[in-house]
């Protein structure tokens, strides 16, 4: 339901370019809602953000593509809804307020529109420049008037530039509080609590599936010929078809669970998953179940980022430990025989799983205390008074 403007209203133009944008958009949204009524939110972002209460003007999933080549097919669309916004931006309803959630290849070409109609500025989750192109971090100095960070060592990397940036924490925790797994996705399938499951997390982007698919089927079809009494959940994010899933899948042969509950309560019912990088690392996590991650893309944008990427690890659990706490798979090492028998250990070898779960109960406690979402509705507030 659309929020109900009062005569006070200060418009905020919100643009999050993929699923987990549309995700901690969303809450700051209701955030926003329970403690700063006068705002009100249209722009970009999917299902959750719709249903908080944003006007959505287009899909975030017209937009979310990864991979050098894979934008580059879509870059005629991504431009049309660039000069869509920026005609917003232009024009005599423009906005009190823009904020951009990540997404910086668009969100920045964004900013400098607004920071040239005198349209103030709100970066929430900062583009990665602790990861890849740390020039940026001048650029978005200059473009953005606030940052509403979420990883703790960031603030240091804006402080010599000028710009005011602030650590709010992590908005996973105000999420994972909200979504605390009952634990009875396992019931209500059918599986009885002495079998083994492994969590398929093939991410939230069309372009990803191109190249991890079938590497994720074979994968669990080598799983499967060495336990046969094991079930797999495969979770379907809302910017992807299930019956593509289930027509690719069944011809698998594989026993999988196509499901739809959010990604804590399918983590719970998993003994182990075999996950995509980025996000969803951190929300598993959370949860405390043991995983491996995948990365792998097209062959021409894995070397170019390879070129251009400054840090060890793909995957944001790693990140945030600082070490390697889960196993990566990246491109070429992707290999389904490696990996199956990294997830029969994750199954099956106490110690291995022991060592990997104080691991993950390290970066819980680095991601720090709940309240991020309220902390950046309180500065959206503030830029808008």
């Amino acid at each position: 339901m659309q929020q109900t403007a009062p005569v006070n209203s200060r418009k905020i133009l919100i643009v999050a370019g993929e699923a987990s944008g549309d995700l901690h958009g969303s809450h700051l949204i209701r955030a926003a809602a329970e403690y700063h009524p006068q705002l009100s939110f249209f722009g970009v972002g999917g299902d959750k953000m719709r249903a908080a209460g944003c006007q959505i003007i287009f899909p975030s999933d017209e937009l979310s593509v990864m991979g050098v080549v894979e934008v580059v097919k879509q870059l005629p669309k991504i431009y049309h809804r660039f000069k869509q916004l920026k005609r917003i931006l232009l024009g005599t309803e423009r906005p009190d307020l823009l904020i951009l959630i990540d997404f910086p290849d668009f969100n920045l070409r964004l900013a400098k529109v607004a920071k040239g109609a005198g349209i103030p500025v709100l970066y929430y989750i900062s583009p990665k420049v602790w990861a890849w192109r740390s020039g940026r971090a001048k650029i978005i100095a200059e473009r953005v008037d606030r940052l509403a960070l979420i990883f703790p060592f960031e603030p240091q990397i804006y402080e010599p530039l000028g710009v005011q940036a602030e650590y709010v924490g992590n908005p996973l925790l105000d999420e994972f509080m909200e979504n605390q797994p009952p634990g009875l996705l396992r019931k209500s399938l059918g599986i009885e609590a002495e079998v083994q499951v492994v969590g398929i997390f093939p991410g939230s982007r069309n372009s990803e599936l191109e190249h991890i698919l079938d590497t994720l089927v074979e994968t669990a079809q080598d799983l499967y010929r060495q336990k046969p009494d094991i079930k797999f959940l495969l979770p379907v994010a809302p910017s992807l078809k299930r019956d593509f899933f289930e027509h690719r899948l069944s011809a698998a042969g594989l026993p999988v669970f196509i499901v739809e509950e959010n990604i804590y309560e399918v983590a719970a019912a998993s003994n182990a998953v075999l996950t995509v990088s980025g996000t969803v690392t951190l929300q598993l996590a959370l949860v405390g179940t043991p995983m491996a991650i995948l990365y792998k893309v097209a062959p021409l944008s894995y070397a170019i980022g390879k070129r251009l990427i400054r840090i060890e690890y793909a995957g944001l659990t790693n990140i945030v430990a600082g070490r390697g706490v889960v196993r990566e798979f990246i491109q070429d090492a992707a290999e389904p025989a490696a990996m199956c028998r990294e997830m029969i250990r994750l199954l099956d070898d106490q110690r291995y799983i022991e060592t990997m779960s104080q691991g993950l109960e390290e970066v819980r406690q680095l991601l720090g205390e709940p309240g991020c979402s309220m902390r950046v509705a309180d500065i959206a507030a503030e830029m808008t008074a």
